[in-house]
């Protein structure tokens, strides 16, 4: 075997044999700490400005907290088609199609960047706006949001890049990569801050810069790749079957993740509307709130990857007991972290802001929002489920109406009513246990049906008479 070869498959994990909890926890750690690596990084911005520049500064940052959310849910949840297609095609070995697959996503997230960035730019001030941010922050917060859209091309072919690699198994280098960007770009920021005595516009340009950075480790790991995976960049296409295959289950999951943060936007908005504490207090707690989640989304990911791989060759039986061991080490992960963050939030608050109003309501928020994050992961692991088994719009549909319809009506039907900042908090954990119960139960009749549908796929021969003689 070829010596690359050897030092690629040691980072990858076998997905279809073997036991099944250990490798979900060895695959879905290094994705729980991208995720939170990600956002501690992206977080700095708020706590350099805050320690350095000033609170209104600060809240500028955060003001943007909730649109930054939106383009990330929504690149996350498009490379989710990616994830699923090539998993599969690497599960039955189909190379000449994987190697159409990676330089097809590769070449659709770079036109789909550029797209975003014209959009965003032209309409940064007014969604500002629209969300009732603050006039004091108001030309700070836009021009911040200006500054951090020129990294969107670099942030999209990390996420789809990242997505190619973990289709195989591979975690690991995924992670190296945001890990070493991120370090990059908190030295970065002090020394555009703290050096340089620019404000925000020094930590967005930071930013810009270091997903740049961790966007050319991905592609050079995948030029290093042999055979199938490998990236050049002369093999660039847009394969019209692949890319409607990844369109297919990547767009309802962009818009999930969307139309989620949109709602996210509107509470946003009610929470402008205390104030610029108020604001830079709910963004800082927000960070914990995705800190905690993504213990959840980790593994969310990692069954979706597990269930693609072992559903595309028929191993039923093992799809199964992916779901039940995601399902269980996602709930002690995100409850544990939760926990964590909450006890200890003296110190972790303690980065960012010394400010005793901004905490208080920082603190608030933990209590309503972060403690229950663990109610997230009975939606986030059926709604894997439901896209492995080409269901993409069913997990899409069900957020909407459980997170995002019941949000906008508590924002715009309750909360004018009782303008209070702890019962607006209230709404996470409802909207959560709502979309638990219909994703649970839209799971559990879509996998009936297709028990009843297929009832001989990836069973043994012996099965498959059983089954004839039962009826």
């Amino acid at each position: 075997m070829p010596r690359n070869r050897k030092a690629s498959a040691s980072h990858e994990v076998d997905m279809l044999n073997g036991p099944i909890w250990s490798k979900l926890l060895l695959f879905a750690i290094p994705l729980t700490m991208t995720s939170i690596l990600q956002q501690l990084f992206n977080s700095a911005d708020t706590a350099v400005v805050g320690h350095f520049v000033s609170s209104e500064a600060q809240a500028a940052v955060g003001a943007n907290s909730a649109v930054i959310n939106l383009l990330v849910n929504t690149f996350v949840g498009i490379s989710v088609g990616a994830n699923v297609v090539v998993a599969a095609l690497a599960a039955r070995k189909e190379e000449e199609r994987i190697h159409r697959a990676v330089h097809t996503v590769i070449a659709f997230s770079l036109l789909v960047s550029a797209g975003i960035f014209l959009v965003g730019e032209l309409l940064a001030a007014p969604i500002l706006r629209l969300m009732a941010t603050p006039e004091d922050v108001m030309d700070l917060a836009a021009w911040y949001l200006r500054l951090y859209l020129l990294g969107v091309p670099f942030e999209m072919v990390y996420n789809f890049g990242s997505a190619v690699l973990r289709s195989k198994g591979d975690s690991k280098r995924p992670l190296l990569a945001l890990f070493f960007s991120g370090v990059l770009n908190v030295a970065m920021n002090l020394f555009f801050v703290v050096a340089l005595h620019r404000s925000v516009d020094g930590v967005a340009v930071a930013t810009v810069l270091s997903n740049a950075v961790a966007a050319g480790l991905v592609l050079h790991f995948l030029a290093k790749e042999e055979g199938a995976f490998q990236f050049r960049w002369k093999d660039l296409c847009l394969d019209r079957d692949l890319l409607s295959r990844v369109v297919q289950i990547g767009l309802p999951a962009g818009l999930q993740g969307a139309v989620f943060s949109v709602s996210n936007m509107c509470i946003q908005s009610a929470i402008n509307s205390f104030g610029s504490p108020a604001v830079a207090g709910a963004s800082i707690a927000t960070y914990f709130d995705l800190f905690t989640y993504y213990f959840s989304g980790g593994m969310a990911q990692a069954c979706l990857t597990f269930a693609s791989q072992n559903h595309a060759v028929g191993r039923e039986k093992r799809c199964t007991a992916v779901f039940r061991d995601s399902i269980l080490l996602g709930l002690l992960l995100t409850f544990s972290a939760g926990m964590v963050f909450y006890f200890g939030r003296a110190m972790f608050l303690g980065f960012y802001t010394k400010d005793a109003v901004v905490l208080a309501f920082a603190v608030s928020k933990m209590r309503h929002s972060m403690v229950t994050q663990f109610l997230e992961v009975p939606f986030d692991m059926p709604g894997s489920m439901l896209r492995s088994y080409d269901h993409p719009l069913a997990p899409a549909v069900i957020t909407v109406i459980g997170t995002c319809v019941f949000r906008l009506g508590w924002v715009f039907l309750v909360f004018p009513h009782d303008r209070d900042y702890a019962r607006l908090m209230n709404v996470y954990p409802i909207s959560w246990i709502l979309t638990d119960i219909l994703m649970l139960v839209t799971w559990a009749i879509v996998r009936r049906n297709w028990n009843r549908k297929h009832p001989g796929y990836g069973k043994t021969q012996a099965e498959k008479g059983n089954l004839t003689a039962a009826s």
